[in-house]
């Protein structure tokens, strides 16, 4: 497979596009901690909802991180209105997408930072295209290079972290 010009914009072009979507979903990360959005309650299978890992603080904060990275993408094409509204719903599905995997893995019994191949990668992605959605007619294309590259920059953002010590494990 050759690599041109026009691969290189498309790749460019979808990690742009979805910049709020990675934003909300590490600052949801970075920022988290205090009560968990389950708010500790459990499902029936005795299991908790979601779990401490996904939270008030970094939910909110996620999406609002999000919300601000479409404010700034709509005022460089000078049009903020639909930035902030795309913005706002890439972010907010990110973060119900991400708790909606842990979700998931709580009914599989995986705990919280055991890891959950494909799940662990796209389950934001997933969610964020589904909110966004709303708004934007998503191409199988793009969906498809959403995925493949969300995965590459997840993994490769967690193997980073993890060889300069910032996370325990390399997943």
């Amino acid at each position: 497979m050759e690599i041109d010009a026009i691969n290189i914009l498309s790749i460019v072009y979808v990690i742009y596009f979805m910049l709020p979507a990675y934003i909300a979903n590490v600052s949801a990360l970075v920022f988290g901690g205090g009560p968990p959005l389950d708010l500790g309650y459990h499902f029936i299978d005795k299991r908790r909802l979601i779990g401490d890992g996904v939270t008030w603080r970094g939910s909110i904060i996620g999406t609002l991180l999000g919300t601000l990275t479409g404010m700034i993408q709509g005022t460089l094409v000078d049009n903020m209105l639909y930035g902030i509204l795309l913005g706002f719903l890439l972010a907010l599905g990110a973060v119900v997408g991400d708790a909606c995997g842990s979700f998931v893995k709580r009914r599989f019994n995986i705990e919280r930072g055991r890891p959950a191949p494909i799940l662990d990668q796209l389950d934001f992605a997933v969610g964020a295209m589904l909110f966004a959605s709303i708004i934007v007619n998503f191409s199988w294309e793009m969906i498809i290079m959403i995925l493949i590259i969300t995965v590459i920059l997840h993994l490769s953002a967690n193997i980073i972290a993890y060889l300069i010590g910032v996370k325990d494990v390399w997943y």
